[in-house]
């Protein structure tokens, strides 16, 4: 039995690697692919949101008062004082300028005898700018912080967290990990199954298509050792291509996610950590190819298998999308009975280093059975000839 199973794995298999396109565009193509476009994003969105260092920020100012003129200078701002507020408003619109601020007539005599428990006579700071440009957005950020904690000096009673101690007793890893347990699991689990669906249609109504299953048939082994083959040899395959769209993921992400922002970047997992997200993707790849073999075996060529399959792809994005809810990986066990959900969580877990290990053995055992329980349903396809020899 053992021998005819590893006959069909290793046909599976020279058929694969045969095929030097199928390798390229299933196991390099996407790693590749994912690093490229994350990175592309990554440089996208950090132009979008930061503004050079050395960039000089042009502000028109009305009435401003000399008691704060060298401190918002020091915000790296070119000021020019103006009293034509409609043409800095028209040059702001325009992107020519980045920011005007108008401040009332005497503001400092008015803030010194203001009635601070009276909002209404509380002298209004105006300022203008264009949210479209990134770099007036930035000047009007700086600059509504600067007047925030001027006016906590002039009105000051009580300080927050005033001193250099570090209050938010979260570390870096904890911030990374949570950062990536919310998005890798989702990434993961469209990565592994568009995997999946390269490969598993064409292992079995590629060869429907073909009339090559009819062959394979009548040959002296057994229906269920060839379910095995097919499947084992699929997901194998399927697994290098997910271990590929995860690596890519891997060395991208914290370039799209900001590496230069302090506690983002990619947290430092164990080996054990690995290992078992290793074990868990494998039994979902099981799951997974399992479900569209299933599916493949009742159509009768690769494009209709995969119009088949494309209702259950949603089912597992959904799925994926969970572990974006919540505050992390659910501590029941119950939950890990449901098959690939019990997945999604678990990589929830490891990747947020709060994983508990009883429900990734439950998620392990829970998806390998429901593999098997599938591969006996395809074994009662292959002895169908209804099914397999349908026109």
């Amino acid at each position: 039995m053992r021998s005819n199973i590893v006959t069909i794995i290793r046909k599976e298999f020279s058929k694969f690697f045969g095929d030097k396109r199928m390798v390229f565009t299933t196991l390099i193509l996407p790693g590749l692919m994912i690093f490229l476009l994350y990175s592309l994003m990554g440089d996208a969105i950090k132009s979008f949101t930061t503004v050079d260092k050395s960039y000089v920020y042009q502000v028109y100012v009305s009435n401003m008062p000399d008691s704060i003129r060298n401190d918002v200078g020091a915000l790296n701002f070119h000021i020019t004082d103006t009293t034509d507020i409609e043409a800095a408003k028209s040059d702001i619109a325009e992107k020519e300028a980045d920011m005007l601020i108008v401040f009332p007539r005497n503001f400092d005599a008015d803030v010194e005898s203001g009635d601070v428990s009276d909002a209404q006579k509380a002298p209004n700071v105006r300022i203008y700018y264009n949210s479209t440009s990134t770099e007036s957005a930035n000047a009007y950020s700086m600059m509504q912080d600067y007047l925030a904690e001027y006016e906590s000096r002039l009105t000051n009673r009580f300080d927050i967290n005033h001193d250099e101690e570090k209050y938010d007793l979260a570390s870096d890893k904890d911030i990374s990990g949570q950062i990536y347990s919310t998005m890798l699991p989702m990434l993961m689990m469209i990565f592994l199954f568009s995997g999946c669906l390269g490969i598993a249609p064409e292992s079995i109504a590629g060869e429907k298509e073909r009339g090559t299953i009819a062959t394979l048939l009548v040959t002296p082994i057994k229906r269920s050792e060839l379910a095995a083959g097919k499947i084992i040899s699929v997901s194998a395959l399927a697994l290098l291509s997910g271990i590929s769209s995860f690596a890519g993921t891997m060395l991208a992400l914290p370039k799209l996610m900001g590496a230069d922002v302090q506690g983002i970047g990619a947290p430092a997992y164990s080996a054990a950590d690995y290992l078992l997200l290793l074990a868990v993707i494998l039994t979902s790849i099981l799951v997974i190819v399992s479900l569209i073999s299933v599916v493949s075996a009742f159509a009768k060529t690769v494009k209709e298998a995969t119009t088949f399959v494309m209702p259950l792809m949603v089912v597992v994005m959904l799925i994926g999308v969970t572990a974006m809810f919540g505050s992390g990986a659910p501590a029941d066990t119950v939950w890990y009975l449901i098959p690939l959900y019990n997945s999604v969580q678990c990589m929830n877990g490891i990747f947020s280093f709060a994983y508990q290990p009883v429900n990734i053995a439950v998620s392990l055992a829970v998806n390998t059975a429901v593999a098997a329980l599938l591969m006996v349903v395809l074994t009662k396809m292959f002895n169908s000839e209804k099914v397999m020899f349908s026109k």
